[in-house]
């Protein structure tokens, strides 16, 4: 295997953010699931992430993180300068995160490319991985906005898709987006899947000023705030509760798409977000019919498959139940199937309403 080739003047924004609820009870608002180990690999999500990204940017990352949530990624990111992990005050929304980290580089390194690489995302084929993020940092030099997209493995209905057009000429490996589309439902993502669609797994790769003045093509107000904190940061307490809760997708890539300035890097590399339980369970299932994330010495099933996170340290015990989730944190116990996974935020919306915040 080559060692990866370290990408001058290449930042890493590693926005991290999100409650996980799909993930309830192990993902929670103050110990959401990129600060977990859900791999088994001994390294939490956000470290995963670090280390992904470290040979080719080596100290050159921005993490951007609630407030209540700094001390325990200064914690888990001590190679991590401190300006180099700037706190939100409050959640707003991706565009608000991605756009100050671009706004502070644009003044730290005026020769900056930027990649967002979400916390809490696991990429197996690192190299492959490096390939695709020295092909966007390529395009995204040459003024493009550039997404990598993911090689779909089935027509799935929780993820957006990306249609590619034409190659880029100036740029090998590269093609313009023709359009962002929403998540489908199962009849329309298989026909996404047939016809060469990628999945937006929310990878951006940009020249800050590049993405500010996308930004400010749609909302010149917003992109001007951000460009005031950067300029003083002593104002952030006080505008960041001003600036607009929307997703970059629809503040700046969506409308750029339409506008023929955004381009696509193929990622031929496995990609999961763990959105679910089941994505979860996918992702760490062996030949035991019962995937355990934590101690598997304290699971013992007997006619059973499934997952169970025994991670209140108590015994879990499973009999005659196929393809069941289990979750026992300690305060809390999930049960489900690894079908119904995705309705698990409906407890978490539920708690909230019934006044039981804390748990969430």
């Amino acid at each position: 295997m080559s060692e990866p080739t370290e990408l001058e003047h290449f930042w890493a924004v590693i926005p991290a953010g999100g409650a996980g609820t799909r993930l309830w009870p192990l993902s929670r608002q103050g110990s959401p699931k990129f600060l977990h180990d859900l791999t088994g690999e001994g390294r939490t999500l956000i470290q995963a992430t670090r280390d992904r990204l470290a040979p080719l940017v080596e100290e050159r990352m921005l993490v951007i993180t609630g407030e209540a949530h700094r001390d325990e990624v200064a914690r888990q990111l001590p190679e991590l300068p401190a300006d180099s992990l700037v706190a939100e005050p409050s959640a707003r929304d991706s565009m608000a995160a991605i756009g100050l980290a671009a706004a502070l580089l644009e003044v730290r390194d005026p020769d900056a490319v930027m990649g967002s690489f979400a916390a809490d995302h696991v990429i197996p084929a690192t190299e492959a991985f490096h390939a695709a993020a020295a092909t966007a940092v390529a395009a995204a030099r040459e003024g493009w906005l550039v997404t990598i997209g993911i090689e779909p493995t089935h027509p799935a209905t929780g993820f957006g898709y990306i249609r590619v057009g034409e190659s880029l000429e100036d740029v090998p490996g590269a093609n313009v987006v023709e359009e962002f589309v929403e998540k489908p439902t199962v009849e329309v993502a298989a026909v996404y899947v047939a016809g060469g669609y990628r999945w937006n797994a929310g990878m951006f790769v940009a020249r800050p000023g590049v993405l500010l003045d996308l930004l400010a093509e749609q909302d010149q107000a917003f992109a001007a705030a951000l460009r005031g904190i950067a300029a003083d940061p002593s104002t952030l307490a006080q505008v960041w509760p001003t600036l607009p809760k929307i997703a970059v997708d629809h503040a700046v890539a969506e409308p750029a798409a339409a506008a023929g300035r955004v381009a696509v890097v193929p990622g031929a590399f496995a990609w999961d977000d763990i959105g679910d339980f089941g994505s979860l369970h996918a992702l760490v299932s062996d030949e035991d019919p019962v995937a355990v994330v934590g101690q598997r010495e304290l699971v013992r099933s007997v006619d059973a498959s499934g997952l169970v996170v025994p991670a209140s340290g108590r015994l879990v015990a499973v009999v005659g139940l196929e393809d069941v989730v289990v979750v026992d944190t300690g305060d809390a116990v999930l049960v489900t199937t690894l079908a119904r996974a995705q309705d698990v935020k409906s407890i978490v919306a539920a708690l909230k309403e019934d006044g039981h915040e804390s748990l969430t």
